[in-house]
């Protein structure tokens, strides 16, 4: 099972710092991917940590502001999101792939969390 949290009401330029706790199962043996889905878009990849190798994959347009990190004894990845952006606006997902591809692909993930709303606003 995986419990997403952390998000909230944040002004542009502000930071938000995303927590996906995993229960029943140990991150090591998993890619844990975060996504999000905007009001009126489809659901995207954002970025990946892959719980075996420790590497870390970001989507373009959050390169450089979102830094995704595992806390071990916590079993929890989080997704540090800073410069936060309109854009940056959606729902957030966290999902587990057993494979620890860290595909983009949502349909290569085994497990979901609830999304987790970000909204950034003036």
């Amino acid at each position: 099972q995986l419990q997403a949290s952390g998000g909230g009401l944040v002004q542009p330029g502000g930071s938000l710092r995303l927590s996906c706790a995993a229960s029943g199962f140990t991150l090591d043996y998993y890619a844990i991917g975060w996504f999000r889905q905007a009001p009126g878009k489809e659901r995207e990849w954002v970025s990946c940590f892959n719980g075996r190798s420790g590497r870390t994959y970001y989507e373009d347009v959050v390169k450089g502001r979102f830094t995704i990190s595992r806390a071990n004894a916590k079993n929890t990845v989080y997704l540090q999101m800073n410069s936060l952006q309109f854009e940056d606006t959606a729902l957030y997902y966290c999902a587990a792939d057993v494979s620890r591809l860290c595909s983009p692909y949502e349909n290569q993930y085994d497990y979901w969390g609830q999304g987790t709303l970000v909204t950034v606003s003036s």
